[in-house]
């Protein structure tokens, strides 16, 4: 009996003496980062309500997320000190405390400290050993020396004899901040700080929602996993922000990030000095052979004014002529020079061996801009609009640089030009497709293809080469097939006697459908070669197969899994293995009468990473919206009905928009795969693009089919186990007829309430559905006697079956068209 109090009271020994800071510092921190419950819960795997516990004091984190927690707010205690950490000066040391020398000035607990790093930028780590401020152990170090971050010394603990304070020496103002210290066993000399700024520090936006947020039904926090009792011996300091905004507040310099050091004066000239000082400014590369990007600096309208600079882009060439010349002059001086083009977005840089100092690069981006100029201007700096647009509409430098740095936090890339592009850019950032290697002998660098790379150059096949190759147009020409994986394009059967007799007709939508087939998907990696009489692996190979499903019977009140247009096969025709696996396995296809097939010589995951980022940034944002994982079909529909009420709250407002960007790049992205660049003439298109190693049809169309399939596999076991099916089908939008303007009685679910995996259930997870509208069944019948499809009428209803007015529904047109070619609304 007394082994087991004892185990008792060691447990709760374990679960009180986290080493946290109090709970009020623990909310004032993660405050200070514009952090929301919900990003917290998402990083450390538990409910939001659970962080709320731990901030008011109520509860304590276990000893399985303790580490991690500690881990989160050490790193943001280093970034945002308390206001008298900010302030403090050293002190007096205490009477039973040591003489100091000149060379060692004291310091108090309270007083911040700089911990010695890696040149990775990383904390240097080390044994356990008691802290000179607060004698508790730390892993710390600073110039050697074990210490806390600001804020974690425990109390009542009096300082080692030994121990030697440490201070912050200030840097001129125009001096670049200085190497961490290294590690050392005997003391080093204080290493220079960050410059200091005279100036206010504005911190980052602290401002939450107010508006109560829909409860979920988990109300207790999700089982963390295990993690060793070191894991904060891995912890890495911020030592690169991937954009800050400049702004002015009463005539001198503010910065949204505190530990970046202001300009030292107001000109221009004092602006570029600044730029050329060596800013830690990047977005890190997300993959180890991969290569980070530059940071930005957003210049506000007030920053613009301070600078001298025009309110607006110049509209004509001889003004934005002598603008590119004042501005080139004062880069000039500093050694610095700028784009050959100026916009709302340019580079300002300097190149190695220039006079002024090193080698940097520095994207600028000026608010007040976003949306002039020409149409190459703004296509440069298309994704950064939205991001700057405030709630109000204006475009504000400082909501650009808050989601800026949330995006890149969430795909780990900055955004490019495009949601496209984006999505390319975000694919070779997390699987680069070259790797550098140095040559021992000569030292010189030379790049290869990394191993699984999608290769360079035209690897079209003339079934799948994409509507603009000539191959694909030969082949029409002839009379002769072409793979035809796609969406579903509107779909629609009779209605059955028992629909009819319903008098509402529900529309449900896919959300995120791309991304739910993306993750594990095996795509093609290399050329697709030519093989008569293919033996089928059962689906491991990518690739092309030439099969004949005209005798496949298969479910007749649901859509032909294998073709767009629902309608059943009238011929042999070119599928990708997604849709050749599904009526194999599912319909009895005897894939030993294949003749023909075009597989590739290497078939891999492709799309795992790059799913990865996008779907956590995806769930992230929708997460502030108030939509997160097992919330109960009633909470999600109350919910998504107001997701898009953001007010003047910032958090909802910037997941409104990044939420949007995430689903636009990931369809971006399967769509670049078959990119037909209009603009472009024939030639320069098949050099341009279709040579390009993102041009890869057969690629979109895997992904496409597995989509298709996917969506098929539910609405079949939806209908096995409910006996309802959709009666009209376009993209992935479903009518269905039922009782009720509701869609819960379509949804299947187990004894226990749960919903069934694999068939149809309400959710903002990809894969899942939410409520687009309800329809009078009346209205849908007439719509199908004129021979138009049912689906057009979606956006003119609620989803409580109330008619939206023209005017209502004018801005809707856009989004009809738009369902055509790609997925809908989520």
């Amino acid at each position: 009996m007394s082994d087991e109090l004892f185990d008792s009271v060691d447990a709760l020994l374990a679960a009180v003496s986290t080493g946290l800071p109090v709970p009020a510092e623990r909310k004032r921190l993660r405050l200070a980062a514009g952090l929301t419950p919900a990003q917290v819960a998402a990083a450390l795997r538990v409910n939001s309500a659970v962080v709320l516990s731990w901030e008011d004091g109520s509860a304590v984190p276990g000893p399985d997320i303790a580490p991690a927690y500690t881990r989160l707010l050490e790193g943001l205690a280093a970034r945002f000190p308390t206001p008298e950490q900010q302030g403090a000066a050293p002190v007096a040391p205490q009477p039973q405390a040591p003489a100091q020398t000149p060379e060692q000035p004291a310091a108090t607990a309270s007083q911040p400290v700089m911990l010695d790093q890696n040149p990775d930028g990383s904390l240097v780590m080390a044994a356990a050993a008691p802290c000179v401020q607060c004698g508790q152990p730390s892993v710390y170090r600073a110039q050697g020396r074990p210490m806390h971050l600001g804020g974690f010394c425990r109390p009542a603990a009096p300082a080692s004899e030994a121990a030697v304070e440490v201070t912050q020496q200030p840097a001129p103002a125009n001096q670049a901040p200085a190497a961490p210290a290294p590690v050392a066993t005997e003391p080093a000399a204080p290493a220079a700080a960050a410059p200091a700024s005279s100036a206010p520090v504005r911190p980052t936006s602290t401002a939450a929602s107010a508006r109560p947020r829909p409860a979920t039904t988990r109300t207790a926090a999700r089982p963390a996993a295990a993690r060793p009792a070191s894991s904060a011996a891995t912890a890495v300091a911020a030592r690169w922000w991937p954009a800050v905004a400049l702004d002015v507040a009463d005539g001198g310099w503010v910065l949204d990030v505190p530990q970046i050091p202001a300009p030292a004066g107001p000109k221009l000239g004092d602006w570029f000095a600044w730029l050329g000082t060596g800013l830690p400014l990047r977005v890190e590369r997300a993959h180890p052979a991969g290569r980070g990007g530059d940071g930005m600096v957003c210049l506000t309208v007030a920053a613009l004014k301070q600078l001298g600079l025009p309110a607006a882009l110049p509209t004509t060439e001889k003004a934005l002529a002598a603008l590119h010349t004042k501005l080139a002059k004062a880069a000039a001086v500093v050694g610095m020079e700028i784009s050959d083009q100026i916009g709302p977005s340019f580079h300002v840089f300097r190149r190695t061996g220039s006079a002024g100092g090193p080698k940097t690069s520095v994207r600028v981006t000026i608010a007040p801009w976003l949306g002039q100029g020409d149409g190459r201007q703004q296509a440069v700096s298309a994704l950064a609009a939205p991001l700057a647009t405030a709630p109000d509409g204006t475009k504000d430098g400082l909501t650009l640089t808050r989601r800026y740095r949330a995006f890149t936090a969430d795909l780990g890339v900055a955004p490019g030009a495009t949601t496209a592009s984006t999505a390319m850019l975000l694919l070779d950032a997390v699987r680069p497709r070259v790797e550098w290697v140095k040559d021992q002998v000569t030292a010189e660098w030379s790049s290869h293809l990394r191993e699984g790379a999608l290769p360079t150059g035209d690897l079209c096949v003339p079934p799948a080469a994409g509507a603009r190759h000539p191959l694909t147009r030969e082949l029409l020409s002839k009379g002769e097939a072409v793979c035809e994986e796609e969406d579903y394009k509107w779909w629609a059967r009779e209605l059955t006697d028992a629909e009819a007799g319903r008098p509402w007709a529900v529309a449900v939508d896919v959300c995120a459908s791309y991304l739910s087939v993306t993750d594990s998907l095996r795509l093609p990696i290399g050329p697709l070669e030519p093989v008569k009489n293919p033996a089928w692996d059962g689906g491991k190979t990518a690739g092309l197969w030439w099969c004949d499903f005209t005798t496949t019977e298969v479910d007749e009140l649901l859509p032909h899994p294998a073709t767009f247009h629902g309608q059943p096969p009238t011929g042999p025709g070119w599928y990708a293995t997604p849709t050749v696996a599904y009526m194999a396995t599912t319909y009895g296809f005897d894939p030993a009468t294949i003749t023909d097939a075009y597989l590739s010589t290497h078939t891999a995951p492709l799309l795992k990473e790059w799913t990865g980022r996008i779907r956590g940034g995806y769930k992230r944002a929708y997460a502030d919206l108030g939509l997160t994982d097992g919330q109960s079909p009633e909470e999600f529909l109350t919910a998504y009905a107001v997701h898009k009420d953001v007010d003047t709250d910032p958090v909802r407002a910037d997941a409104l928009v990044l939420a949007g960007l995430y689903k636009n790049i990931y369809k971006g992205g399967i769509g670049k795969w078959s990119d037909s660049a209009r603009h472009l003439d024939d030639p320069t298109w098949l050099e341009k693009v279709a040579a390009v190693w993102s041009y890869r049809p057969e690629i979109r169309f895997h992904i496409i089919a597995a989509a298709r399939i996917a969506a098929h596999r539910r609405l079949r076991k939806t209908l096995q186990l409910t006996g309802r099916a959709p009666f009209a089908v376009n993209v992935d939008s479903y009518l269905y007829a039922t009782d009720e303007p509701s869609p819960l009685e379509l949804l299947p679910v187990k004894d226990d309430g749960a919903p069934v995996p694999g068939a149809l259930r309400l959710g903002i997870a990809p894969g899942s559905h939410k409520h687009e509208s309800s329809i009078p069944l009346e209205a849908v019948v007439e719509a199908m006697e004129r021979r138009e499809h049912p689906s057009k009428l979606v956006h003119h209803y609620t989803t409580d079956g109330t008619p939206i007015g023209q005017e209502q529904t004018a801005d809707t047109g856009a989004a009809d068209a738009s369902n055509d070619d790609e997925e809908g609304g989520n």
